[in-house]
């Protein structure tokens, strides 16, 4: 095979991913699987509302899976990667089409979780950050982390107001962010027909206000003292 042909076939995928149609559809397959990750990890965590021995079964049950655990959490480091580098090329290809701003920014047709993608993003990627410190490995929580007591872990994390004002503040705009994303993701696909549109639109903020309501209820509930009133 000759150093042409070799080239042109290493070429093909890099360019079409530089592109526009590339990147949207690499951030619309990753979104894809981290908005199913979302949706397991906000069911999973909920059990909380269940007592401190179903949560920590589950969480026992996940650290079992030793190895394949660490691969899907490779598999999410991976998407989440590139969502975010796709996110800032597609910021980037928007300026270099459009150098010079509109004197007039029009926002009729935007939402505010559209217009927000690219700060939101970095902030909710922060958030997860902090959320692994809080609950999986302690740092967060110092002397008052119990290793395989998640439950207790949640309860003492979310009687802090200020990280529990953070985490309701990160899911909000996880909610909006998701929104405007699984939106976008139809659209990538190509399923925008006008028959369907509403439904998609109706489909997509239903998802986000799930996932919303869902990860607020939690901080909520240990703030009002409606769980958790026994772990000391």
């Amino acid at each position: 095979m000759s150093s042409i042909a070799m080239n042109g076939g290493l070429s093909r995928p890099a360019g079409f991913y530089q592109s526009v149609v590339g990147t949207k559809v690499v951030m619309a397959a990753t979104g894809f699987v981290l908005c199913g990750f979302v949706l397991g990890h906000m069911i999973g965590n909920l059990q909380v509302f269940q007592g401190p021995e179903k949560l920590n079964h589950y969480a026992e049950m996940l650290q079992g899976l030793g190895g394949a655990l660490w691969g899907v959490r490779a598999v999410l480091l991976l998407c989440t990667g590139l969502h975010i580098i796709s996110a800032y090329q597609l910021w980037r290809l928007k300026g270099e089409a459009r150098p010079q701003a509109y004197v007039k920014k029009a926002t009729i047709a935007t939402s505010y979780a559209a217009r927000t993608m690219l700060w939101s993003g970095p902030i909710i990627g922060a958030f997860l950050v902090y959320h692994i410190l809080h609950f999986t490995t302690g740092q967060a929580l110092g002397s008052d982390f119990v290793k395989g007591d998640v439950y207790h872990n949640v309860i003492l994390g979310f009687r802090n107001p200020a990280a529990s004002l953070f985490y309701m503040v990160a899911n909000i705009l996880l909610a909006m962010h998701l929104y405007h994303g699984v939106w976008s993701m139809f659209q990538t696909m190509g399923v925008n027909h006008p028959q369907h549109t509403p439904k998609l639109k109706a489909l997509a903020k239903i998802y986000g206000w799930a996932i919303g309501i869902g990860n607020v209820s939690m901080p909520l509930a240990v703030l009002t003292g409606l769980i958790g009133g026994a772990v000391k």
